[in-house]
């Protein structure tokens, strides 16, 4: 499987209102349900009504468009890496699934995904 390498540093936030999300940045995954409106984007583009957040992710995504029949492409991945005591922040659209990781555990997860035979390109 190939993973992709994501530049730029991410930000996982919650926000008041979606009124001040850059919606047309390269990369801006909002979620929203009865108790929070979440956001994950580049840390430079967070908005200003940000009132909890979490800096310092970075991200992958799985290349290609995935089948929504194919079963257990992130569960493989995630327990690779709770293997390696790293934990993620998974985020999925309709192509694809996200992962991210904090940046201090970053080249850790590369090297195990890659250990593990996951193609990665940076």
């Amino acid at each position: 499987m190939k993973l992709k390498v994501i530049d730029g540093d991410f930000s996982v936030c919650k926000v008041t209102s979606y009124e001040k999300v850059d919606m047309s940045a390269e990369f801006c995954f909002t979620g929203k349900t009865d108790e929070e409106l979440s956001l994950v984007c580049l840390t430079e583009n967070t908005p200003d009504n940000t009132v909890e957040r979490d800096d310092g992710w970075k991200g992958l995504r799985i290349e290609g468009v995935l089948d929504f029949s194919l079963i257990g492409i992130l569960s493989k991945i995630s327990a690779v890496l709770a293997e390696n005591k790293i934990g993620i922040f998974a985020v999925s659209t309709y192509n694809t699934d996200y992962i991210f990781t904090k940046a201090d555990k970053f080249g850790k997860a590369l090297t195990a995904l890659e250990e593990k035979g996951y193609e990665i390109s940076r």
